[in-house]
């Protein structure tokens, strides 16, 4: 049964590398741009949102057009948001044979 105590010290080493690397997420703050520098976004690399500004003048634009490019902004954001995560979290992962440990999903 060494194999089994093997793999819960691999299991555990690979948690602390997780909840390590979900602390540095949250500590990371990416930024987007979008309608040329109308809007920037700035997310954390967990998704949360931190702040959208928006150039006054942009807002003189018509409505339909700046939420168009608002939605934009938010959906681009959060899209680098979890490609930074997915990236970082299968850094850890990919030593594990790319699904996790043998036996669990």
């Amino acid at each position: 049964m060494a194999g089994v105590g093997k793999l819960l010290k691999q299991a555990q080493k690979m948690q602390k590398q997780m909840e390590s690397i979900q602390e540095k997420l949250a500590e990371t703050i990416l930024e987007v741009s979008s309608g040329g520098g109308a809007i920037t976004i700035k997310i954390t690399g967990q998704g949360d949102m931190q702040s959208i500004k928006i150039d006054p003048e942009f807002l003189k634009e018509d409505a339909e057009f700046v939420e168009e490019t608002l939605l934009a902004a938010v959906q681009e954001a959060s899209a680098k948001a979890k490609e930074t995560s997915e990236e970082a979290m299968s850094a850890v992962s990919g030593g594990m044979g790319g699904g996790g440990l043998p036996g669990f999903m």
